[in-house]
């Protein structure tokens, strides 16, 4: 089953982001690697694919796991949680319809 992964970022986040992003995103090309990626991607916090020194509002993950609690652990060990860039994190079960 898919699950929703939706994260809120502290303020300024931006230098926390950049100082966790290669741990981040490698977990996410593993997940594309194993299939289980259905989207990933941060919210700008202007209405611009680059924000620039704004930087990001949050995240939004979609991802396949086995089950609620699969997922939250996955979402727990993220690294941007362990640096801080995220107020709080919300996992959903998601049902894809299109």
């Amino acid at each position: 089953m898919y699950y929703a992964i939706m994260s809120a970022d502290v303020a300024d986040s931006l230098s926390k982001r950049q100082g966790a992003r290669s741990g981040h995103l490698k977990r996410l090309h593993q997940l594309a690697d194993q299939k289980r990626l259905l989207v990933a991607g941060p919210h700008p916090a202007i209405d611009s694919d680059e924000p620039g020194d704004a930087g990001f509002s949050g995240s939004l993950i979609i991802a396949e796991f086995d089950n609620l609690e699969q997922a939250q652990a996955w979402a727990d060990a993220d690294p941007y949680v362990a640096a801080g860039v995220y107020e709080n994190v919300q996992v959903k079960p998601f049902k894809r319809v299109l």
